[in-house]
């Protein structure tokens, strides 16, 4: 979880999960900044995203709109910094095996 990209983003839209970062797609400004900042290649605009990636568009998403293991729903709070780490992820992360 490189976190290079945090700094960058103008809005303060990339929300730390507990493997994983996600972009709120309601308070995002499509700036690019972040996209290149990104030490692994990991942030694309929406209209670029691999067939192959699509289920983490979808993913990321839900991590702001649905009910997360916890029982908490982040949704739009205005900013990650004031709201901090949430400190878990979306089923889909957290069922990832481990990175080395």
């Amino acid at each position: 979880m490189h976190r290079s990209c945090v700094p960058v983003c103008p809005v303060d839209c990339i929300y730390e999960g507990a493997r994983s970062l996600y972009i709120n797609p309601d308070e995002c400004v499509d700036s690019s900044a972040c996209k290149l900042e990104c030490e692994e290649g990991a942030i694309y605009s929406e209209s670029d995203l691999p067939d192959e990636q699509q289920q983490h568009l979808v993913d990321n998403a839900a991590f702001f709109g649905e009910i997360l293991p916890g029982g908490d729903r982040v949704g739009s709070p205005g900013g990650a910094a004031a709201l901090g780490p949430v400190g878990v992820d979306t089923p889909l992360v957290a069922a990832l095996p481990p990175r080395g």
